[in-house]
């Protein structure tokens, strides 16, 4: 569903996700008349705080990663909305949609304990009043099932929403990975 908004002679279109926080009540910005082209999420100006919000749940996130890999879930619950619409396109391939397939997904993986360490290196971070994202390489090594490392580096796109707890991951998008599916031989 598309909105549209006509400011100073220019038609903004906003995406039913723009206003998603607005109508929910989870942002309290009242931007109600943004300039295209300011390199922000959801076409208004990121503040300094924004900006340093979204690094900071980015930093979570791997972090939690982390952690995830030796089997502690209790992070990853931490970052992520646990709403309807999150989602996640992981190196496995696969689509899952909602907190409930994503967490699943999370504590499945937590409870192989196969250990690994990724971290995100050449991170851009763009973000606005309610929503923003990272776009960042992955880069580091996961275990197979009986102790061999791979090697990852994956494209990764995340996205974030201000939320009442804070920032929280509504989205996970990395490459597939025809390295972690031949050792684990699935595809999702």
């Amino acid at each position: 569903m598309l909105f549209y908004k006509i400011c100073s002679n220019t038609i903004l279109f906003f995406t039913s996700l723009c206003l998603i926080p607005f109508i929910s009540g989870g942002c309290t910005s009242i931007n109600t008349c943004c300039k295209t082209g300011s390199g922000s999420a959801i076409l208004c100006p990121p503040t300094a705080e924004d900006i340093v919000g979204v690094r900071a749940a980015s930093d979570a996130f791997y972090s939690a990663l982390n952690k995830m890999f030796v089997g502690n879930i209790t992070s990853m619950d931490n970052v992520w909305s646990h709403a309807d619409d999150v989602t996640q396109l992981g190196p496995m391939g696969g689509r899952l949609v909602g907190w409930e397939s994503v967490g699943a997904e999370w504590r499945r993986e937590a409870s192989l304990k196969l250990g690994g360490t990724v971290s995100a290196e050449h991170v851009e971070v763009v973000a606005g009043p309610c929503m923003g994202f990272t776009v960042t390489d992955e880069v580091g090594q996961n275990m197979t099932a009986d102790g061999k490392p791979i090697e990852v580096r994956f494209r990764a796109t995340n996205i974030f929403r201000k939320e009442a707890g804070g920032w929280k991951m509504v989205h996970h998008h990395t490459d597939v990975s025809a390295n972690l599916i031949n050792a684990v031989g699935e595809v999702k």
